[in-house]
């Protein structure tokens, strides 16, 4: 297969998998392999932003369930995204991830009607 030109090529990195998992989050991470290498080298830079954007503008903005509907894509990507980085983050930046995970379910769930 020829090399497309219009594709960006992966990151350099030492390994794309932690090293010695085990269990859930191996398998996590091997599943997520293909759509992340899919979503941060095929897609346009700006899709995913773009795409999280406005699901959590419109999270905002309708006030009823459809507004928390909305935010569930938002709190799975920053979910995901924070599970597979957790092992390499310090104490700081593994607060600020559990923060805006609980931000995000608790505007979920007023969207519901939780609160």
């Amino acid at each position: 297969m020829a090399p497309d030109n219009k594709r960006r090529p992966l990151p350099q990195g030492e390994q794309f998998f932690t090293p010695g998992a085990t269990g859930l989050r191996k398998a996590v991470e091997r599943r997520s392999a293909v759509p992340m290498a899919f979503l941060f080298s095929q897609v346009p830079r700006w899709v995913a932003p773009a795409l999280l954007v406005i699901l959590l503008l419109v999270g905002f903005a309708v006030a009823n369930p459809l507004g928390g509907v909305a935010v569930l894509p938002v709190i799975a990507f920053v979910g995901w995204l924070a599970y597979l980085s957790w092992p390499s983050l310090g104490l700081g930046a593994k607060l600020v991830r559990v923060a805006m995970l609980a931000f995000l379910v608790l505007l979920v769930a007023t969207r519901f009607g939780a609160f």
